[in-house]
């Protein structure tokens, strides 16, 4: 080729180089576009059989999708009659259930209703118990502080007193036995005597006592002034000792003891413990202060005494009368022995009755045993007793 243009190198070589040079461009231009072409055909070839291989692909897997769907569909069906039934199962229980938690809750709403009305109804008892209660509460302030009122009032207190007094005697002793207000012989009155059997000579109780004193030492408000109610105390207790033992002891007359009744309990251990020479004082003076309960309890001795007394005086009856119950039943005696001989003559003749019962029962069925021949002349017939009677006659 180098050769060729070297030959042409004449004048118009130039244009001709060009040409040749456009003619070899185009040449190669045309070589490359059927190349491109060819690689273009064979690519679509290409593409064409891989379109065709996923078409066949695609309707594979299209018509797997359908039997999939198919399967999915009749078990989805399956699933959905499962699922009814479940449903209808899951409603029936449901519903069971509901009527056994609705009854549950019936019985316990039920229960509960009864245990609040039973409640309701203890609550309304226990209220009622709490009014009352308070109502006392209301009525025990209102008597104490008609109490506080009394025992102010230094009559009002000996009222008190001795109308407490009156009421432990009269529960403990018989009528008869005690007396209020009893005149000595020498003109006193003392608040009440008691008789004890086989002795004249009363006992005689004081039911006045000095409680000033007493409220003083318990309003101290420093040591002074308690010393000093407590020497008020033991004066006004000596000196009241003092009265009853001048006015009320009468040798001959009365006991040679007397009873001085102090109405409160918790006054008479404030002297107890803290008095004892006022106690003491006091018993050399024949005085012995009793408090309520104590005083309770000489009543009750003197009520043994008396029912001691009536018991002696009653011995020589209740032997009288001993006597005569044992003559009674000596005379039952007698009579039971004299039916007991009855009873034996009785026994007696019944079991001669019952041996003639027997002998008949014997005679009766010696006869039954008896066996009758066919009739027989008259005068023949007449002749068979005869032997029978002689021998019943033998065995009487």
């Amino acid at each position: 080729m180098g050769e060729f243009l070297l030959a042409l190198g004449g004048p118009g070589s130039g244009v001709i180089a060009l040409l040749v040079a456009v003619a070899l461009f185009l040449l190669a231009a045309l070589i490359g576009i059927a190349v491109l072409i060819a690689r273009a055909s064979r690519a679509r070839g290409i593409e064409a059989s891989r379109q065709t291989g996923r078409a066949e692909e695609i309707e594979a897997r299209v018509a797997e999708l359908a039997r999939i769907q198919a399967d999915t569909a009749g078990r989805i069906h399956m699933m959905g009659e499962a699922l009814g039934g479940r449903q209808a199962e899951l409603s029936r229980v449901l519903a069971e259930r509901l009527d056994a938690v609705t009854h549950r809750i019936g019985q316990s709403m039920e229960t509960t209703t009864r245990h609040t009305v039973e409640s309701l109804r203890h609550l309304h008892e226990r209220l009622a118990v709490i009014d009352n209660a308070q109502k006392n509460l209301t009525d025990l302030s209102s008597q104490v502080t008609s109490l506080r009122e009394v025992l102010a009032n230094k009559q009002a207190r000996g009222a008190f007193g001795q109308g407490r007094m009156e009421a432990i005697v009269r529960d403990g002793l018989p009528k008869g036995s005690f007396e209020f207000q009893f005149t000595l012989s020498n003109r006193t009155r003392p608040d009440c005597v008691v008789f004890l059997p086989g002795d004249e000579r009363p006992i005689v109780i004081d039911a006045k006592f000095p409680l000033e004193a007493v409220t003083a030492l318990r309003q101290a408000a420093s040591e002074d002034d308690r010393k000093q109610a407590a020497q008020r105390l033991r004066q006004d207790v000596l000196r009241h000792v003092g009265d009853i033992a001048e006015r009320y002891l009468i040798p001959g007359e009365t006991q040679e003891t007397a009873l001085m009744f102090v109405p409160s309990e918790s006054v008479y251990a404030e002297l107890y413990d803290g008095f004892d020479d006022v106690i003491q004082k006091a018993y050399r003076a024949q005085i012995v202060l009793v408090s309520p309960s104590l005083l309770m309890l000489a009543i009750q001795i003197m009520q043994q005494i008396c029912k001691d007394a009536r018991m002696r005086e009653a011995a020589q009856e209740i032997r009288t009368e001993v006597g005569h119950l044992i003559d009674d039943v000596d005379r039952l005696r007698e009579r039971v022995l004299k039916l007991q001989q009855h009873f034996g003559q009785a026994t007696d003749d019944v079991a001669q009755v019952l041996i003639s019962a027997d002998k008949i029962t014997k005679r009766g069925g010696r006869i039954e045993a008896l066996e009758f021949q066919d009739p027989e002349p008259l005068h023949e017939a007449r002749i068979i007793p005869a032997p029978i009677g002689r021998k019943l006659e033998a065995g009487e």
